[in-house]
């Protein structure tokens, strides 16, 4: 458990300078950064296997996050020892840790150009599965970020929009043949019309997305709830 103000991680590859530490420490301290992330303007990797897919990865990381950072994937950061505790991080999410800072409400963030030094011991271990597993993680983080508080916003609007599909698709099918037998005019069986299973679908499919939706809303209420009960439960001890 860390316990000074200021947390500082690095990577243990020998590729971040140690003498960085000192200047990250003071720009938490002395202007009062909530997050300074390291930014390896100067690489000494492989062009095409590691250069290029980081550009593409870091350029989308700030289109869908806002955060005007080069470098997200740098191991060499400064926290304040709160952002720290309050950032919870699962699987390869450690690489989005401004990410997930800048949605617990802490926004002053930003980055200091550091050295990056050649690899001497060990290998890469960036490759395919972890340029798509970042990119895969990148669509989480934003879609958490968008409808995490609010998960009926998008499911239930989508659910909506998908049952009113349907509904209009059965209602069209359902008239059209009640003309036809008015007119005494030949057709088909409703159940043989293809638009009918796709009208039955879309509502179907809308009413699930609308109660996921619901239960998410649920879900959320009653850990806000049990927060606060915790909470007051703490100030009354």
């Amino acid at each position: 458990m860390a316990l000074g103000n200021v947390v500082i991680t690095m990577d243990a590859d020998l590729q971040d300078n140690p003498d960085e530490i000192p200047e990250l420490y003071k720009l938490i301290i002395d202007k009062d950064f909530d997050l300074i992330s390291g930014w390896k303007k100067k690489r000494y990797d492989n062009v095409i296997t590691k250069n290029i897919p980081s550009k593409l990865f870091n350029a989308a990381a700030r289109k869908t996050s806002g955060l005007k950072l080069h470098d997200f994937n740098c191991g060499l950061k400064a926290y304040k020892n709160e952002v720290i505790k309050a950032v919870k991080v699962s699987g390869e999410m450690h690489r989005y840790i401004p990410v997930l800072a800048k949605n617990e409400g802490y926004t002053k963030i930003d980055e200091m150009v550091v050295k990056h030094q050649a690899r001497k011991y060990g290998e890469t271990k960036f490759g395919m599965d972890r340029f798509v597993n970042g990119f895969l993680d990148l669509i989480t983080i934003s879609f958490l970020s968008k409808f995490g508080k609010r998960p009926m916003h998008f499911f239930g609007l989508w659910g909506t929009l998908m049952f009113l599909f349907g509904t209009t698709s059965a209602f069209y099918i359902g008239a059209y043949k009640l003309y036809k037998v008015y007119n005494n005019t030949k057709t088909i069986l409703v159940t043989d019309n293809p638009w009918f299973y796709i009208a039955l679908t879309s509502m179907i499919l809308g009413t699930l997305l609308f109660l996921a939706g619901f239960i998410g809303e649920l879900i959320i209420k009653t850990k806000s709830n049990e927060k606060h009960y915790t909470i007051k439960e703490k100030l009354n001890f």
